[in-house]
């Protein structure tokens, strides 16, 4: 009897929990470009998603949109610090009716793979020494006019990049490159861009976040980065959603309390558990979460297929999990 009045006992205060627990029930946007990606509210994460190709690929574009039926609303592609602003590939996203993420990496792409890490070290770039390039860079994404979010020198909290402290760029070199170019552009009354400062969710060997933030005056938006690497690799496990984003956000709305919040990379392996289903619980745990306005799906095969085509369930479980009835 004892045993059995337990078990009504735990019943009754789990099912208050729930209650008292339930997440947030946002709103799926009829328009997802009309939910801005600066301000939280109540619409749900938009679907975003980067291809190995970019906006210069249109074809991988439409694959994914083919793929989940939902056609993402917000583009992220890559460009290495000498390139030219990319305007053409700004017109392509523009012509898809999504917002871009422009992630600009200071280093020189050399090929497939491969850069030159050592081309353009922050503290000259905090210095000056490349202004003449980042005010072609002002010059021509205000011309372009319509809203640039920004992602400059991401991950800084990594390891695997030269502008991180584990790369050798002490973290207030990286804050002083970081508010110059932000700086530069303000004085040129460039008002389109936005800034997107990104972290990686921390790891064993990472940097701390804190002291690489520049600022509230400085970012208008915070991405987060996150992998389940499920068994696709020696050190990693298969890690729920939570797992892998709940501390990392936690300490963001500390570090940058109101600012709105996207996760800027994300993706999950097959290998390990169920791919599908951590998509539905992904999708759900993001859409609970007040602070975040989008999220881009990181669709490359690269360390492992990535890709949300990796299976038919995982695009399937996307496709529901982006459109079902009553989300979240």
């Amino acid at each position: 009897m004892r045993v059995v009045w337990i078990v009504l006992v735990s019943v009754v205060m789990a099912a208050m929990c729930v209650a008292c627990g339930s997440p947030r029930q946002c709103d799926v946007a009829a328009d997802p470009v009309a939910a801005p990606l600066d301000a939280p509210g109540q619409a749900c994460p938009r679907f975003g998603v980067s291809t190995p190709g970019g906006p210069a690929a249109p074809g991988e574009f439409r694959a994914v949109a083919d793929t989940v039926g939902t056609q993402p609303s917000v583009v992220l592609w890559f460009v290495d610090f000498t390139a030219p602003p990319p305007i053409a590939e700004l017109a392509q996203v523009s012509e898809w009716g999504a917002d871009p993420i422009i992630t600009w990496e200071p280093w020189r792409w050399v090929a497939d793979g491969e850069y030159d890490r050592a081309a353009f070290p922050m503290e000259q770039i905090a210095a000056g020494v490349h202004d003449d390039h980042l005010y072609r860079w002002a010059d021509e994404l205000a011309a372009w006019g319509d809203t640039v979010y920004l992602r400059f020198a991401h991950e800084a909290n990594g390891d695997w990049y030269p502008w991180s402290p584990a790369g050798g760029t002490p973290p207030q070199t990286y804050v002083d490159g970081w508010r110059h170019v932000h700086d530069l552009f303000e004085d040129k009354g460039v008002h389109n861009v936005r800034w997107v400062w990104t972290v990686n969710v921390p790891h064993p060997g990472s940097s701390p976040i804190a002291e690489l933030y520049p600022g509230g005056d400085y970012v208008d938006v915070v991405g987060v980065d996150g992998y389940n690497w499920g068994t696709t690799q020696e050190w990693s496990s298969w890690q729920g959603p939570e797992e892998i984003f709940g501390a990392t956000l936690d300490e963001l709305e500390t570090l940058a309390p109101g600012l709105p919040v996207m996760v800027t990379e994300v993706a999950g392996a097959e290998a390990g558990g169920s791919k599908s289903e951590w998509i539905r619980d992904l999708v759900g745990y993001l859409d609970s979460r007040d602070e975040l306005t989008a999220f881009v799906w990181f669709d490359h095969n690269k360390e492992t297929d990535w890709r949300l085509a990796s299976s038919p369930e995982s695009s399937e479980a996307m496709a529901g999990a982006l459109t079902r009835e009553g989300r979240p």
